[in-house]
């Protein structure tokens, strides 16, 4: 039997995890990561949010707050995390992105890329510094919002929780849903 699970496809919020399935390879990935982690975490499928990576969809803000790439995502997550809050950002500013002329063909990403941002604690957030409509809404929602310079994110194809991909904090083993 044959798996690729990439690590961007699956959201960690403490001890559970919620993988995006959007083939059969992820479908074996997450019961390999529910097998090899056993019951002490829980994995929740997630059914074809996004054809790959679901950190440009919806990530954990806070716990209890998630930022999500529009109001449908709720309906998409298991049902235990519907009850927290859904912040959705304004569409993405066409004009914040490089254009890649001799390599249009190479772009990796969606203009969404810039939703893949990294909560660092509880209050601050790591935010493209060309998104200047996402950086208020969560200065609005009470963050305290790092802008940092990333401009080639369309030709690498990540964004800054991809780069990271949170497996490991200091502090103890939270459980969100209990």
């Amino acid at each position: 039997m044959e798996m690729m699970l990439d690590g961007a496809q699956v959201l960690r919020l403490g001890r559970d995890l919620v993988v995006n399935v959007a083939q059969e390879n992820h479908a074996r990935g997450a019961e390999w990561l529910q097998r090899y982690l056993g019951h002490e975490y829980r994995v929740h499928r997630v059914w074809r949010m996004a054809d790959n990576h679901i950190d440009s969809m919806v990530l954990a803000l806070r716990p209890g707050v998630f930022l999500a790439r529009h109001s449908g995502i709720r309906d998409l997550m298991p049902e235990r995390l519907r009850s927290w809050r859904y912040v959705v950002p304004p569409e993405p500013d066409a004009g914040a992105f490089p254009v890649y002329d001799d390599y249009e063909d190479l772009v990796l990403t969606s203009p969404y890329i810039d939703l893949n941002v990294l909560s660092v604690d509880e209050h601050t957030v790591l935010v493209n510094q060309e998104c200047t409509g996402l950086a208020k809404l969560l200065e609005a929602e009470g963050f305290d919002v790092v802008p940092v310079r990333h401009r080639h994110r369309r030709l690498f194809g990540g964004g800054f929780h991809c780069f990271t991909l949170d497996t490991h904090r200091t502090g103890g083993f939270e459980d969100y849903l209990s």
